[in-house]
């Protein structure tokens, strides 16, 4: 692995193979944790039941952006929201397919890029999701554009990510990972890559600061910030989540964020 610069097609087809290989995998860990028909946000275990991020959600058009195995977008459905799941794994999406078929409860499933959605202006109340392509694409700041665009004005527009602070530590859940090593404003992405030198997996940085820039220069007002707490009796790793570093510091940021009323899409598609 590396920190280098990487575009967004690079970036693209390394993270499609690679939730594609590793979704059988992803399941078989966290698929118990995440459940089939639930809303977590975080490795916090902070559930949407709980926290009620996303307001009223009865009758709303709502899109699950980078859905996985779309539980979270199942569950809305039992909420009476209507959801559409959206992912660009193939794997993930058989995940979805096959977790319908358990759970009894379908949405609809469609694969798809976050930073070209296949959605008319205005088609949806809410978009939401938790860890979903946002930290994926190194043009973060034209997901937010496009999320706008997509969204009708008076929508919200709510995501969860690994807290940019964890950016400093190594990714490992214990004593090793308490020790910053890293510069909090080195903003290459986290190059995992081939023999060859072709990446197979990128995750992209960027600042406290940075988000709220994106956020603000599409067009969007930030309500707020989380930073959920680890909380008592939660033993379970989930990779450089753990009690140990939760207990001492932020792993997840979740920002809530509103497209006023009577606002302009920003440049983009459609």
């Amino acid at each position: 692995m590396e920190r280098r610069p990487v575009g967004d097609g690079e970036a693209r087809r390394a993270n499609r193979r690679w939730w594609d290989a590793d979704a059988d995998a992803y399941q078989a860990e966290h698929g118990a944790f995440l459940g089939d028909v639930d809303w977590v946000w975080c490795p916090e275990r902070l559930r949407e039941a709980d926290a009620r991020l996303l307001g009223e959600l009865r009758g709303r058009r709502i899109l699950e952006l980078g859905c996985g195995a779309a539980a979270g977008a199942r569950w809305l459905a039992t909420e009476g929201a209507r959801p559409v799941a959206l992912d660009l794994s193939a794997g993930m999406l058989r995940h979805a397919a096959r977790a319908a078929t358990r759970s009894g409860v379908r949405v609809p499933l469609v694969q798809a890029d976050a930073l070209a959605l296949p959605f008319a202006t205005g088609a949806f109340d809410l978009v939401a999701t938790a860890f979903g392509a946002v930290p994926f694409v190194a043009d973060s700041a034209a997901v937010m554009r496009e999320v706008f665009r997509v969204l009708r004005p008076g929508g919200s527009w709510v995501f969860s990510i690994t807290h940019p602070m964890r950016w400093i530590f190594l990714d490992d859940p214990g004593e090793r990972g308490l020790t910053a090593v890293h510069s909090y404003f080195d903003r290459r992405p986290y190059v995992e890559q081939d023999a060859d030198g072709v990446p197979t997996y990128v995750e992209q940085h960027r600042t406290v600061g940075d988000r709220v820039r994106e956020i603000v220069g599409a067009g969007f007002v930030l309500r707020d910030v989380v930073e959920p707490e680890w909380p008592a009796g939660h033993e379970q790793l989930w990779g450089q989540w753990s009690p140990l570093r939760g207990r001492l510091f932020p792993g997840t940021a979740i920002f809530v964020c509103d497209r006023p009323a009577g606002a302009l899409p920003t440049a983009g598609r459609g």
